[in-house]
């Protein structure tokens, strides 16, 4: 690893567990606890709403970490992120459309309501299957791999990369915005799919499927990352490494760079499209906003002000940043744009290495450089 940052982070074993237990018991324990146990009037107590808003932050966090993955060890900076994870909560959201049943407000059992309003005569054949929660689950993760798949494989064999990879990515995330957008797709059209009853058989309303899912959320975050630090650790992280410093050097020495690639793409669409089925029914609505390109450069920015290319920093630049917006965009609404600008520009100019970069240096010392200017 180049950085210091990476070192640290990744390298660092004892340490590394030591947080991942210690979140592991905050989020897996303390927070439920604290929601459920004391009286809701307490100052220990952690209001209802407050559990779902968590669980929404965890799924961006688990898109962080699909992009620094990619962007931070492998150097391909793919704005089409935002795609994988609008897929994968779509997949979710079919399913959910189907449990509502004849409780819709049509009462059909087998069209949902925006297939009746739009006289739609029969369920259409993508739609078979969604029935079941297996199988949205498992197209969830599916249907952005396939894509990427099929998408990384015609750029990489090409050799576009840099700016250009990033430009072909964004405009696929448009496309599939523009026909999401059209009710033709069969899809909800601008409004997308919501009022949602249950999932498998648990009333989202209910405080303990909230808890449920929050949890679920926090599990499939932790299986994340460990998967992500396995890859990057292992033959193959180094050489995603080695491909994202210098490129035509990994292929002078006989490393398909074309696969790895591919592989890494492919991963990181399948923890996205995970990120994007978890989302959806904590948030009760999906909807071809959720494809708009501005989503996949927030991303981006998610991952730069964490630290790209230490997995933990991009989780944590997720869930800064999207506390952050809570806040802003309640108390100055007009302003928040601009201060994700400034931030974007600062974390490039003042911290290279984002807030675990700056982490990483503090608990390492001053450099034997910096002493020597200091003397």
């Amino acid at each position: 690893m180049t950085s210091l940052a990476s070192r640290l982070l990744l390298l660092d074993d004892r340490r590394f567990w030591r947080g991942f237990l210690a979140a592991g018991i905050v989020l897996m324990v303390l927070v439920p606890l604290f929601n459920l146990a004391p009286a809701p009037t307490s100052a220990l107590a952690l209001p209802n709403y407050a559990i779902p808003l968590l669980g929404k932050y965890l799924c961006y966090a688990l898109l962080a970490l699909a992009m620094d993955l990619l962007w931070g060890y492998a150097g391909v900076l793919s704005l089409g992120q935002g795609a994988f994870f609008a897929l994968g909560g779509y997949a979710m959201g079919m399913y959910l459309m189907r449990e509502i049943g004849t409780r819709g407000v049509y009462g059909n059992p087998l069209l949902p309501d925006f297939m009746v309003f739009l006289a739609w005569k029969d369920l259409p054949w993508y739609w078979t299957g969604f029935g079941h929660f297996p199988v949205a689950l498992a197209m969830a993760v599916v249907i952005p791999s396939l894509l990427a798949l099929v998408f990384g494989w015609l750029a990489f064999r090409s050799r576009i990369t840099g700016v250009y990879l990033s430009i072909i990515t964004q405009a696929m995330t448009y496309a599939l915005m523009l026909a999401f957008f059209r009710n033709e797709m069969g899809f909800g059209g601008n409004n997308g799919l919501t009022d949602f009853k249950d999932i498998v058989g648990f009333d989202l309303a209910g405080q303990g499927t909230k808890i449920g899912l929050y949890l679920a959320t926090v599990l499939a975050l932790g299986a994340a990352l460990l998967v992500c630090r396995f890859v990057v650790a292992s033959k193959l992280g180094r050489v995603m490494m080695a491909m994202r410093d210098a490129e035509s050097r990994v292929r002078f020495l006989g490393y398909s760079v074309t696969r790895t690639k591919l592989f890494v793409f492919t991963l990181s669409a399948a923890i996205a499209g995970l990120a994007g089925a978890l989302y959806v029914p904590q948030v009760g609505i999906i909807n071809p906003s959720e494809f708009s390109p501005a989503n996949s450069i927030e991303v981006a920015i998610w991952v730069a002000v964490g630290g790209r290319g230490t997995l933990v920093g991009a989780i944590v630049g997720a869930l800064v940043v999207n506390a952050a917006k809570t806040w802003l965009t309640d108390a100055f609404p007009d302003a928040w744009l601009f201060f994700l600008g400034a931030l974007f520009i600062a974390v490039t100019l003042l911290l290279p290495e984002g807030l675990a970069g700056l982490l990483a240096r503090r608990k390492a010392g001053p450099t034997p450089a910096a002493e020597e200017r200091h003397a």
